[in-house]
């Protein structure tokens, strides 16, 4: 899978673009940070309904067999399942996932939390945020074939893939797609992360990144010296020393052009939900509103809904969507789905 190199923006569009990603940092306000950081910091407790891991191998074309890992739960009497998709450097046991699965098994739902290959630090082989082969592999794992309808749902860049598996045929029983703050353009988003995010933000992911490829290194062969990558301080150095090389692109141009979720968006084959957050401290608003804009029309299946409290990938607890649920992420969420997706 290749593609030719992009060129960068010209330079009075970058400085357009950066013009706008520091105004839009300084909209973010102190409370989106705080809402941010909070699931890190406080205890998450253990829900009732039993966890089982599951492992599903499937064939990839360079490396040959991989596991995919991630985390069951079903509540007496569940029918529906949630699959939970972590964001980038996370894992099913990130605190998103984990509170999530809770606020899932509260409403009777049954969750599967995947662990895309590498996230669960087994050496296996790591990532890239557009691929779904993993989804593909672990929705048809036999663990999870007594469930007569599943949905999506997708943390950051978990939601990019989620969206990307949306535009691709899959298993039947999957009825609809949400992604949370997730940004539509790689590589819009790439410059806001490298250039004016905060570093602690970037320092936080790429520490969850150099962990996967380490101990991927640790079993095997690597694109690129492991001390070099230890030393990357941005994404696109990331991206450029492991995700090119790994998955055929020249350059992380050619990855974020060919592998950007927007332009696939028009090829939906199911409902999508996408909520984005006004003052997301990590994803800009560009990454969504611009590529949306370039194409031809709103993609029908694409249902966007602009949040204006909370924090990346941590809405507050009465966040509603309109639903006839009560609020919370959760519970508005799977009733969309229910809504949107059960007519599939």
């Amino acid at each position: 899978m290749t593609s030719s190199t992009i060129a960068r923006p010209s330079g009075r569009l970058r400085e357009e673009r950066q013009f706008a990603f520091l105004k839009e940092r300084e909209k973010t306000g102190l409370e989106s940070h705080w809402r941010t950081l909070l699931p890190h910091l406080k205890p998450i407790r253990a829900g009732r309904a039993p966890r089982r891991e599951v492992r599903v191998a499937l064939e990839d074309p360079v490396v040959g067999q991989v596991w995919i890992s991630g985390s069951l739960r079903v509540p007496e009497g569940a029918r529906e399942l949630l699959v939970l998709v972590h964001g980038l450097g996370g894992s099913s046991e990130s605190p998103y996932c984990r509170m999530a699965a809770l606020e899932a098994e509260r409403e009777g739902l049954a969750t599967f939390s995947i662990s895309l290959r590498g996230a669960d630090r087994r050496g296996e082989d790591f990532y890239n945020i557009a691929l779904t082969a993993d989804l593909h592999a672990a929705i048809g794992a036999p663990e999870l074939r007594e469930f007569e309808s599943i949905d999506l749902l997708g943390f950051s860049m978990g939601g990019h893939v989620a969206l990307t598996y949306a535009c691709e045929v899959g298993d039947q029983r999957v009825r609809s797609v949400a992604a949370l703050c997730t940004p539509l353009d790689l590589e819009i988003e790439q410059r806001y992360f490298d250039e004016h995010l905060f570093p602690l933000y970037r320092r936080h992911v790429l520490q969850g990144l150099k962990s996967i490829y380490m101990a991927v290194a640790a079993r095997r062969e690597v694109p690129s010296d492991p001390r070099l990558v230890q030393a990357v301080e941005t994404v696109y150095e990331w991206d450029r020393l492991t995700i090119a090389p790994r998955y055929g692109f020249e350059s992380p141009e050619a990855y974020y052009h060919e592998l950007s979720v927007a332009r696939r968006l028009p090829r939906l084959r199911m409902p999508a939900l996408l909520l984005a957050l006004e003052r997301d401290p990590i994803v800009p608003q560009a990454a969504i509103r611009a590529p949306l804009a370039a194409l031809d029309e709103h993609p029908p299946l694409l249902d966007l809904r602009w949040i204006g409290k909370g924090g990346h990938v941590a809405l507050a607890s009465d966040v509603s969507l309109g639903m006839s649920a009560g609020p919370g992420l959760v519970r508005q969420v799977s009733a969309w789905m229910r809504e949107r997706g059960g007519g599939r």
